[in-house]
């Protein structure tokens, strides 16, 4: 069962299940029809245009509660849904923009291509397909390239970019498809410290301005209380912590990863 840590009458919970977006019940994950359960959520809700992040350790079902919201995984049991509509509808998937870890772009065409493609889901033309596409799309693809900082290099391929200039790129193409919920699985696993904070206050403040709700799966427990206002935790796929990021503590840390944490380096304060 899902816990809630509960500091007064207006709860965590309660404030959810009022402004519910994402709905998940009773979701069981399995890899293989005899393999083991990898996901066991009973229930959980997320508001529109939540801050969140999922921690745990590897293999605890970050991704795999990702890529369940997205639909590239079919539960064995279950359903989730995007405001009361369940999300194996392709209308919902097209809602739902994806970061990977290893950025998933198109090495040897250009940022501006790269990011244009996010308007697939957004168009019926059938020249988009072939990569043509209308006035629109076009001035959307390049103002999302203009948000990430990325506009002197519309043009440059993207195999010739940093790290830090790819995951822009990434965050540029879910801008351009207008995602209502962007789901990040470790977006600054590959990036140095710097780098890493720039990546997530790109993504807070894209996520403010959109109005997008924003899931990150984070190894570090610091990021999440950072840039997160509320904090999932995953323990062989179950939901042990789920809360504000100012109730994590050093005790909440050793029930999800199973050891202690004896620095308050752990805990840095939002700026």
């Amino acid at each position: 069962m899902e816990l809630y840590i509960d500091h007064d009458n207006n709860s965590r919970k309660n404030r959810v299940l009022i402004n519910s977006f994402i709905n998940i019940n009773n979701l069981k994950v399995k890899y293989s029809e005899e393999g083991k359960t990898v996901l066991d959520i009973d229930e959980l809700s997320i508001s529109r245009g939540d801050r969140v992040s999922v921690i745990g350790s590897s293999g605890a079902g970050k991704t795999t509660l990702l890529k369940a919201i997205i639909g590239f995984i079919n539960p064995y049991k279950g359903q989730i849904s995007l405001n009361n509509t369940y999300n194996r509808n392709s209308n919902n998937k097209g809602r739902i923009g994806f970061i990977f870890q290893d950025f998933n772009l198109i090495d040897r065409v250009s940022v501006y291509e790269n990011v244009v493609y996010g308007r697939l889901g957004k168009t019926n033309s059938i020249k988009s397909l072939f990569g043509f596409f209308n006035d629109k799309d076009k001035e959307i693809a390049i103002d999302a390239v203009k948000e990430v900082n990325l506009i002197d290099k519309l043009n440059q391929r993207t195999d010739t970019l940093s790290g830090g200039e790819l995951q822009r790129v990434a965050i540029a193409r879910v801008i351009a498809q207008e995602a209502e919920i962007i789901l990040a699985d470790e977006p600054v696993s590959n990036l140095d410290p710097a780098l890493a904070h720039e990546i997530l206050n790109l993504l807070v403040e894209i996520s403010s301005n959109h109005g997008v709700t924003l899931i990150m799966n984070l190894h570090q427990p610091s990021l999440a209380k950072r840039y997160t206002d509320r904090i999932i935790g995953l323990k062989q796929g179950k939901i042990v912590f789920d809360d504000d990021s100012p109730a994590l503590n050093n005790t909440e840390l050793k029930e999800i990863y199973g050891y202690e944490f004896g620095s308050s380096i752990m805990f840095e304060h939002k700026k």
